[in-house]
């Protein structure tokens, strides 16, 4: 089971990561555009440039954090770093979700809510 739940709390940080590169270096692109549905107008606009950029910051510290935790291992401190940054996810899920778009529930708030189970169980 620790095997299991250090795939699942890789996989979300291996989301963030790739949620950090997409809001910090590629949000011009096509795959952004898709995924965040940003609005034609607001497109090349640099200030919202700019707030994807802080936005993805914030992201690359949530998978810094969980990768921290991994690469503690499965000793109580490791998994204590790894069960602070998974419900850090599912909670900005779950406002993002709310506030921004309900697919951020299941898409970002999915594995993180496998993964914190995964957690309480193996704990």
């Amino acid at each position: 089971m620790e095997i299991i739940t250090a795939i699942l709390v890789g996989i979300v940080a291996v989301e963030h990561l790739f949620i950090m590169i997409l809001e910090m270096f590629f949000i011009r692109s096509k795959i952004a555009k898709r995924a965040f549905n940003l609005p034609q107008h607001l497109q090349g606009d640099p200030n919202v440039a700019t707030m994807f950029a802080n936005q993805g910051l914030y992201n690359g510290f949530l998978a810094a954090g969980l990768i921290w935790g991994l690469i503690h291992g499965s000793n109580p401190v490791g998994y204590m770093i790894q069960l602070f940054f998974v419900i850090c996810v599912v909670i900005a899920a779950l406002f993002g979700g709310v506030t921004s778009n309900k697919g951020i529930i299941v898409k970002q708030g999915g594995p993180a809510i496998l993964a914190l189970i995964a957690l309480i169980i193996v704990m």
